[in-house]
């Protein structure tokens, strides 16, 4: 299905509980899919296990990706993200089998922040749960900047290329991550969480075609601009269920979710996944399960008639 966000067409996946009757309403959840993610991967997994459990839950390409519309392609930009999820519960409130007054969000990842951000300011999301999120902004602030040495030299770059691509010059996209695994050995990449990544995105564990490992080269100076977590504090005053796994690695998404306990005014739960890495929280089904069945229980407490 699609659905609009007043400038081009969002496509999305709609997963209905099993005995679905049009007669009834049913609590509903929007997905926020981590970044360079399709709807048919992370998204599908933790839809179908809601929709499981008696959840109207969307997934949805952000846009510029996927199948989604928006130009140019592959671009990540964080007020973007966020704002497709609130078109995202504009589409939820026009179904009949929707109940509107129990409308919840799920991020994943970087998902994870931009879920906040969108709960912040909009209130008819009434409970959010998050799992492994990650302040992208954080993220790509505290990346190795080796290459061009500092993150200001990271913003410089992108004002060369701006320049560069308004001259009419072709620009590369950049990678999220290396395209393959032996890519990634040629690149000397050791660390147990981006060989994962490239497990999960670039192997026929998790590939999609239309997950193009690709960012628009203006998408980085945007993230490294962006705080998921600012104003916290003051505005994200609904129910909290943060979810991270186990087994620290170098996304720090234990440590994100940390924070944002921290910050939290209605943070209800902290559910450490046992022995889980980052990416495994993504398809394994033995933690997946786990994840859903902890948002299952918190949504059913806070989604309630």
């Amino acid at each position: 299905m699609t659905f609009t966000n007043d400038t081009f067409d969002l496509a999305g996946q709609l997963h209905l509980p099993d005995g679905f009757r049009e007669d009834r309403t049913y609590p509903a959840v929007v997905i926020s899919t981590p970044g360079s993610s399709v709807k048919e991967q992370i998204g599908a997994n933790y839809g179908r296990g809601l929709a499981d459990r008696g959840y109207v839950a969307l997934a949805f390409d952000p846009g510029f990706q996927g199948q989604s519309g928006g130009h140019p392609r592959d671009l990540e930009n964080p007020a973007a993200r966020v704002d497709d999820i609130r078109f995202a519960v504009d589409y939820l409130t026009t179904l009949p089998c929707v109940d509107n007054a129990r409308i919840g969000a799920v991020g994943i990842c970087a998902g994870g922040g931009y879920a906040v951000s969108a709960t912040m300011t909009d209130h008819r999301i009434k409970a959010l749960g998050t799992v492994v999120p990650v302040n992208v902004g954080r993220a790509f602030r505290q990346a190795d900047t080796s290459s061009t040495g500092s993150v200001i030299a990271m913003i410089e770059a992108v004002g060369v290329n701006r320049t560069a691509a308004a001259a009419g010059e072709d620009v590369d996209r950049n990678m999220w991550i290396p395209d393959t695994e032996e890519q990634a050995a040629a690149f000397g990449i050791t660390d147990v969480d981006t060989q994962e990544a490239v497990r999960f995105y670039r192997t026929s564990r998790g590939y999609n075609e239309h997950s193009t490992n690709r960012r628009y080269f203006t998408s980085d100076a945007m993230m490294l601009g962006y705080d998921a977590f600012n104003l916290v504090e003051e505005l994200l005053t609904q129910p909290l269920q943060i979810i991270v796994g186990g087994r620290l690695g170098t996304t720090f998404s234990y440590s994100d979710g940390l924070a944002l306990w921290e910050k939290a005014p209605n943070a209800k739960n902290f559910h450490v996944v046992e022995g889980a890495g980052h990416y495994e929280m993504y398809d394994e089904p033995k933690y997946v399960n786990e994840a859903v069945q902890t948002l299952n229980t918190f949504f059913q407490q806070h989604l309630a008639n």
